[in-house]
């Protein structure tokens, strides 16, 4: 596969600017610095946003500007993100006075020689290894943009990763002028579990669709050693209870009794658990129903089987029907991420189990408030991949009803690796005698699986990449089986570099291909957004001001719909004079959204969206953007509960704590 180059009229090179709020602990003794109390530098043209820089090695801290002043810290520790208070030049040289809050002053000076500009909220972090190759991290664009010019740049970036591990090993001298400076680690993954940054400095597009970024790599560590672990796997069915499921529960069950026949059998009975959950639909529009959403079994393993066996038996389908043909699917997928304990596993499943698609925030009675993405990124933040098992019965033909919920499982099942593609199994369920067997096959094979997943961890045998040389199946059941087998080479990446503490490299400055050099359609990063819980609320409390009022000029009737939000957002504001109105204005023109969100480089439909685009909107149009600020409103929300992924590393002020939020959040 080639990369094609870019028109050189769409060349563009570009700044990112926005901001990070990260603070480093124990970096620097706190006995040994008086901080003063004053307020970073603003960066030109922002109101709120603070001039950043990240430190090279060999920075020192200083009493005050200048060689010949006090040294206070010899070493000050390589990647440190600090706020920049001032900047002086001292002989022609520049000079940078820092702090590590924005609210406790500076403690120091450094040579601005030896720290880095950073205005930004944009961090990569590393794929799942799927199928693509270990990222190779450039000393310059010229030497990246060479390989990828190559007649075959993904033979060349394999041989430079050879090369490179072989100068490392010792094996052999490097040699001159030689393009690589670090490698993502080709034996291990980089864990999702682990915190660490790439800021993003500069981007350029010379091949289409792929974008060159010169990137810092940063792992501030956690200081812990390597652990001692043994890979599990918890393997949850989230399952539709309504009427017409009968069928599917009991081959559920039976499913069930054969893997644990199977994990007994192998030694492995402590290693693999199930949990169960049932959802139906709206007790509060049908109250017969019982529960929305109910944990029947957490995770248990083998050693517990006749408790989840028992657990398994009081799966009954209900006994009349909901309101809708969609059921609240999102329910148990919500409840099954958040209610069961996932700790003591590495490796986790989820399969999804209904014959109809999941009720959307749109229905009034919709349990989460939320959609598809929002859900997704639930699942991802926690490590659960979800197989949604999709039984195209007769009654969701009649209702055509199959198109929805395919639509919507492939959008919630989605991975950036087109190997996978989604983990959508459609499941051909004409006659029930059909539908049964073939769900059965499906839950046995992905679940043999993860099995195996863990049985060759255990005893130290790598799993092989069958999706490179393999082709799509057109057998649903082999097809889910071998997306299983791809995740599980995956997952093993993952759990090695868990157990082995497998730290990103760490490097100043480089430069990385945003896709992989081997399979230009496939990603080797995606972008998320540093947001502080300060900025998260200050997000959601805007977006409310804007759904709020579109809600209430909808309901109304009134063409005032830009001018009340113009009006509730300077009431909330500290400088009500900020919000003024020009003709043809748009939301991000306005100033009422946050600041790091106005050089994002992404198209927003809600940020472009003007007074005239507002009213020539259907009413439907209208109500399908209410409808997106309100799930991601709510998964905001679960943001800031997740407490897991939010980062301090010593921040003094819990606002200052840091999450990784997909770009796709964004509003």
């Amino acid at each position: 596969m080639q990369f094609k180059k870019m028109r050189p009229k769409s060349r563009a090179r570009f700044i990112l600017p926005a901001v990070i709020f990260f603070v480093c602990l124990g970096l620097i003794g706190e006995d040994i610095y008086a901080a003063v109390q004053s307020k970073p530098l603003l960066i030109p043209g922002k109101r709120t946003l603070y001039q950043k820089v990240i430190t090279h090695p060999g920075a020192k801290l200083y009493a005050a500007a200048g060689d010949s002043a006090q040294v206070l810290d010899k070493w000050v520790k390589p990647f440190t993100v600090f706020y920049v208070y001032q900047r002086a030049a001292v002989d022609g040289k520049p000079w940078l006075e820092i702090g590590l809050s924005s609210t406790e002053g500076a403690i120091g000076w450094i040579k601005g020689s030896k720290a880095s500009d950073w205005n930004q909220a944009l961090t990569l972090v590393f794929t799942e290894r799927t199928g693509r190759q270990p990222a190779l991290f450039f000393k310059n664009m010229k030497m990246l943009q060479e390989v990828a010019a190559s007649t075959s740049p993904g033979e060349r970036a394999a041989q430079l990763a050879l090369q490179f591990a072989e100068i490392q090993g010792g094996n052999i001298s490097q040699p001159a002028k030689f393009p690589v400076t670090a490698v993502e680690p080709p034996e291990e993954a980089v864990s999702k579990e682990r915190f660490y940054l790439m800021p993003i400095f500069q981007a350029l597009e010379l091949f289409e669709g792929v974008k060159f970024l010169e990137v810092a790599s940063i792992d501030p560590g956690t200081g812990e050693l390597p652990q001692e672990i043994e890979l599990r796997t918890g393997i949850v069915f989230v399952i539709d209870t309504t009427i017409s499921m009968k069928p599917y529960i009991e081959r559920t069950r039976k499913a069930v009794r054969n893997i644990y026949d199977a994990i007994e059998s192998a030694g492995l009975s402590d290693k693999v658990a199930f949990g169960l959950v049932a959802f139906r639909n709206s007790t509060k529009k049908t109250p017969g129903l019982e529960y929305v959403a109910k944990v029947l079994s957490d995770l248990r393993d083998g050693r517990e089987r006749e408790h989840f066996e028992s657990a398994l038996a009081q799966a009954q389908e209900a006994e009349i029907s909901t309101h809708s043909f969609n059921e609240d699917a999102f329910a148990g997928l919500k409840t099954a991420i958040e209610d069961l304990n996932w700790s003591p596993y590495h490796s986790r499943l989820a399969f999804l189990i209904s014959d109809a698609g999941a009720i959307r925030n749109d229905d009034p009675y919709s349990s989460t408030g939320m959609n598809e993405a929002e859900i997704a990124d639930m699942a991802a933040a926690k490590g659960v991949k979800i197989f949604a098992l999709h039984l195209k019965t007769p009654a969701g033909k009649k209702r055509n009803n199959h198109p929805y919920a395919e639509r919507q499982y492939r959008a919630l099942t989605g991975h950036s690796d087109p190997l996978i593609g989604d983990l959508y199994v459609p499941i051909e369920a004409d006659q029930p005698i059909t539908g049964v067997r073939g769900f059965g096959s499906v839950v046995e094979g992905v679940s043999a699986q993860m099995v195996e997943l863990v049985r060759a961890t255990g005893v130290g045998e790598r799993l092989t990449l069958p999706g490179v040389a393999s082709t799509r199946q057109k057998d649903v059941v082999k097809e889910a089986v071998r997306k299983a087998a791809i995740l599980g080479y995956a997952m093993q990446l993952d759990f090695l570099g868990i157990r082995g503490g497998v730290r990103a490299p760490e490097v100043v400055t480089s430069w990385v291909s945003d896709m992989d050099l081997a399979r230009p359609d496939t990603p080797t990063f995606k972008v998320s957004v540093l947001l502080t819980k300060n900025q998260l609320s200050d997000l959601s409390q805007r977006l409310n001001v804007i759904l709020n009022q579109a809600q209430r000029t909808k309901r109304t009737g009134a063409k005032d719909f830009f001018q009340s939000i113009l009006a509730a957002a300077a009431q909330t504001s500290r400088d009500p004079t900020q919000f003024s109105k020009k003709p043809s204005q748009n939301l991000g023109e306005l100033g009422i959204l946050a600041e790091f969100l106005d050089d994002l480089p992404y198209r927003s439909n809600i940020m472009q969206l003007n007074e005239d685009d507002w009213y020539r909107l259907s009413v439907g149009e209208q109500q399908a953007i209410v409808n997106i600020l309100k799930s991601k409103i709510k998964r905001y929300t679960q943001i800031h509960d997740d407490i897991a992924n939010w980062a301090t590393f010593g921040a003094t002020e819990p606002g200052d704590a840091v999450y990784r939020v997909p770009l796709s959040l964004m509003p």
